[in-house]
């Protein structure tokens, strides 16, 4: 039996309930029609051009993302605008898209549980619970609290999350000293500077995330006993969630044929270290 775009749909959304999402997000299916068949899927973060180009090259019925397209208000979808072309493509080459985004940051397992995985990080509980999550692993919400292995320095950790996300050319930063030692670690996939008050409060030795900015973090850190910062790019810490949607497709009787897209759709493309042999910073290489 060959599945279709509505099978492909519905074990998403089992998986990632679309009521788990914030309010302004726009999460389901953008492009396609529940009816037709998908004998292959490309999952990926971003509905970019590359990946667009990736799905129609390797025969794709449906392309499944994290991030939307059609997250702000679009007033027009002719192909002169970048969402308008990508709409266009899409259809031409009988492509449906999908979305979850904040549903899957919010479920569980969802973005931050792949994340920890990835890191090797046992999970105990969400950093930000959603309806009343329980405080034993099984609930839902926001970013991800757990327990390394061991304890190893934040310099060893620092060099465990490059190891263990695909490479950028933002790369991984930390802040705090070197050679604090860290066990309980919070994680969170995407832009997490809005949860740094919520890492402080429970109480772990270092947070993960995306995008922090240099005010929150600089504040953060100055707070006595705070978690140390480990910072990685946006699409990394995402990508690990792409293996974790093609297994759950995957599961499906008669499952299509699912391949987790590579290309790297970080908007950074050059990076060059600085140098530090300094009390100001290291580079660890």
């Amino acid at each position: 039996m060959t599945r279709t775009v509505a099978d492909a749909v519905a074990a998403l959304e089992a998986a990632y309930p679309p009521a788990l999402a914030q309010d302004w997000d726009a999460v389901g299916l953008t492009v396609g029609d529940p009816s037709e068949p998908v004998r292959r899927v490309l999952v990926a973060v971003d509905p970019l051009p590359a990946v667009i180009d990736e799905a129609i090259a390797t025969g794709a019925d449906l392309l499944v993302t994290h991030h939307p397209l059609l997250l702000r208000g679009v007033h027009a979808v002719a192909t002169t605008a970048p969402k308008g072309s990508a709409i266009h493509r899409l259809i031409r080459a009988g492509i449906a898209l999908y979305c979850a985004h904040t549903n899957a940051d919010a479920a569980n397992p969802g973005v931050s549980d792949a994340l920890a995985d990835a890191l090797g990080i046992t999970v105990e509980a969400p950093l930000a619970p959603q309806d009343d999550a329980p405080a034993d692993g099984t609930g839902v919400g926001i970013g991800r609290i757990g327990r390394l292995p061991e304890r190893e320095t934040l310099a060893a950790f620092t060099r465990r999350v490059a190891d263990a996300l695909p490479p950028t050319a933002w790369g991984v930063r930390a802040g705090g000293d070197p050679q604090r030692s860290v066990a309980r670690v919070a994680v969170s996939g995407g832009a997490g500077d809005s949860m740094l008050h919520l890492a402080r409060a429970a109480g772990v030795d270092v947070y993960v995330t995306a995008d922090l900015r240099h005010h929150p973090a600089t504040d953060h850190l100055a707070e006595p006993g705070a978690p140390a910062l480990v910072d990685v790019a946006h699409w990394a810490s995402e990508h690990p969630w792409c293996a974790q949607a093609a297994g759950v497709l995957g599961a499906l009787d008669d499952a299509p044929e699912i391949t987790v897209s590579t290309i790297r759709t970080d908007a950074w493309s050059l990076g060059h270290a600085s140098p530090a042999t300094s009390a100001a910073g290291a580079v660890i290489s």
